[in-house]
C-alpha cells in the first residue's frame, strides 16, 4: 500500500483498517520503513520497543495491535524473508508505504490519493507533491480517494471516476475521515469533547487540514502549535506547549494531539503525567457503502493466495 504523493493521504489509518480487517482470520504482520527512527536495519517490535527505535507509525501499530507482528526495515526485499524467518506462521504482510518498492511484487496494490489534491491534478516534485509519475497508478489494483467530504454527492463521485479513469481491472473507492472520542495520553481516560472546550492542537503530521476542520466544527476555539511531519519532540517543545496553554483564558481547556504525535510524547510521562493532554483517534469510513466491496476484495485475495 502507498501513494504517489509525498504524504498526507491517510496511509496510517488505512493500514490500521487492514489490520483490523484481517487479524482475526489470518496471522497478520505489518512491515514499514520506520521513518525517522534512530536505528537501521531489520527489527520486530517487542515489549521494550520505543518509537525512537522503530518510528512513530510502527510504534502506533504495535501499541494498538500487540498480537500483530510489527516489523521495520528499509529494504523490503531483505526484510520480508527476515520477518518470515522470525514469524514463520505469518500469512499476510501489510506493506506500509511500499508502492514505489518495485523489487517487491505485491499481490494486491492499493494506492491512496487525497480528495483535495488528486494525483491526476498534481505534478512531480519540486513543482508539485508527486514522488512518482502519474502513470504508475496503473499498477494499482485498488485506488482510494481519501478525506472526501462526508456528504460527497454521487454526481461529483462520478466526475472523479471519469477523471481518474480506472482500467477495467481497477476499482475506485471513496473514504472520509472520522474522529473518535479523545482519550488521555497516559491513563487512556476518554473525554467528551463538547463545544465549550478550548483546544491547543499540537500537531506534527503532513496534512492537518481535516483535523483543523473537525475542531472548527466541534469546539469553541482552538490554537495550534504545528511541527514538521514526524517531528521528534524535545524538552524545549514541552516548554512552548505549556506556555501556549497557559495563555489560553478558557475555563475548560485541553491539549489535543494525534496518535502519531502521541507515541513521540509518551517518553515525557514525568513531565506531562499531570497535564490535560489528549489523543484523538482517526479512522477511514467508506462512502457509498463501499466497505463491503473493499473488505470482500481484500479477504478474497488473501484466501486465494493462501
Amino acid at each position: 500500500m502507498g501513494n504517489l504523493a509525498a504524504g498526507g493521504t491517510g496511509k496510517t489509518p488505512m493500514t490500521e483498517y487492514l489490520v483490523r480487517l484481517l487479524k482475526n482470520d489470518f496471522k497478520t504482520a505489518t512491515l514499514s520503513r520506520g521513518y525517522k527512527r534512530k536505528t537501521t536495519g531489520f527489527a520486530i517490535a517487542d515489549a521494550n520497543t520505543t518509537a525512537l527505535e522503530i518510528g512513530d507509525e510502527p510504534m502506533q501499530f504495535h501499541q494498538k495491535f500487540p498480537d500483530v507482528a510489527v516489523a521495520v526495515g528499509e529494504e523490503r526485499l531483505v526484510a520480508i524473508p527476515q520477518l518470515l524467518h522470525e514469524r514463520p506462521d505469518t500469512q499476510v504482510i501489510i506493506l506500509d508505504d511500499a508502492f514505489q518498492h518495485r523489487q517487491v511484487r505485491a499481490g494486491l496494490n492499493i494506492i491512496l490519493t487525497d480528495y483535495s489534491d488528486l494525483y491526476t491534478r498534481d505534478f512531480m516534485l519540486p513543482s508539485g507533491n508527486l514522488r512518482d509519475v502519474r502513470s504508475s497508478s496503473r499498477r494499482a489494483d485498488i485506488i482510494i480517494v481519501t478525506k472526501c467530504p462526508a456528504n460527497l454527492p454521487e454526481m461529483e463521485r462520478d466526475e472523479l471516476l471519469l477523471e481518474i479513469n480506472p482500467s477495467r481491472n481497477q476499482t475506485v473507492y471513496f473514504t472520509t475521515i472520522v474522529y473518535d472520542k479523545p482519550y488521555q495520553l497516559f491513563n487512556k481516560e476518554p473525554l467528551d469533547l463538547t463545544p465549550e472546550y478550548a483546544v491547543l492542537l499540537v500537531c506534527g503530521i503532513a496534512n492537518p487540514a481535516p483535523l483543523k476542520k473537525h475542531l472548527t466544527d466541534s469546539v469553541a476555539t482552538y490554537d495550534m502549535l504545528r511541527y514538521a511531519d514526524h517531528h521528534i519532540f524535545h524538552s524545549n517543545d514541552l516548554r512552548d506547549i505549556r506556555q501556549q496553554f497557559e495563555k489560553m483564558k478558557a475555563e475548560k481547556k485541553i491539549v489535543l494531539t494525534t496518535e502519531k504525535d502521541a507515541v513521540r510524547l509518551e517518553k515525557f510521562i514525568r513531565e506531562l503525567n499531570d497535564f490535560p493532554i489528549y489523543v484523538v483517534p482517526i479512522k477511514h469510513h467508506f462512502l457509498f457503502a463501499g466497505s463491503t466491496g473493499f473488505d470482500n476484495r481484500v479477504k478474497q485475495f488473501v484466501r486465494g493466495f493462501q
